[in-house]
């Protein structure tokens, strides 16, 4: 058995329409922002949540649980950039843009968008830029704070 190593397998696009999420075409992902090579490389945190729905009653002398709402809270640092084209993430994801971030995982980021391929589409709307202190031997960077505006797909099919 061999492990899957991320570096280099993962790609990240913002993509501002998408007709059905479930299957995104290459030609709507081709049409997004490429972003991978702008994003730190611990910089795409997507953390899942499950609320706990109570289940037990008041004969138990347990608590007992079931899975309830999930929610996704997407955050992404990004590099900013001193010309225009490198400072894309920066002018394009400022407060209350609404568009799908898509991310693409274990696949060779070079790879170009193609049908049956797995990816996750999340309809987002950014909240306000963070820009990250300054620190000593790094980039410029800043957080783009995403929230869900609808159910996301995380098991979308590329058209």
């Amino acid at each position: 058995m061999s492990d899957v190593i991320n570096d280099g397998k993962t790609r990240v696009a913002w993509v501002t329409t998408i007709a059905n999420i479930a299957a995104p075409t290459t030609a709507e992902l081709n049409a997004g922002l490429d972003f991978t090579t702008r994003i730190t490389p611990d910089g795409l945190n997507i953390p899942a949540e499950t609320a706990d729905v109570d289940n037990s009653s008041l004969a138990s002398t347990f608590t007992t649980n079931r899975a309830g709402r999930r929610s996704f809270s997407p955050e992404v640092t990004f590099k900013r950039g001193d010309t225009a084209g490198d400072d894309l993430p920066w002018t394009t994801l400022t407060y209350q843009t609404m568009g799908y971030l898509v991310v693409r995982r274990v696949l060779a980021y070079t790879t170009a968008w193609a049908a049956s391929q797995k990816v996750e589409v999340y309809p987002v709307e950014c909240g306000e830029r963070n820009s990250i202190p300054p620190a000593p031997n790094e980039v410029a960077k800043f957080t783009s704070m995403m929230k869900l505006r609808e159910e996301p797909n995380t098991a979308a099919t590329v058209a």
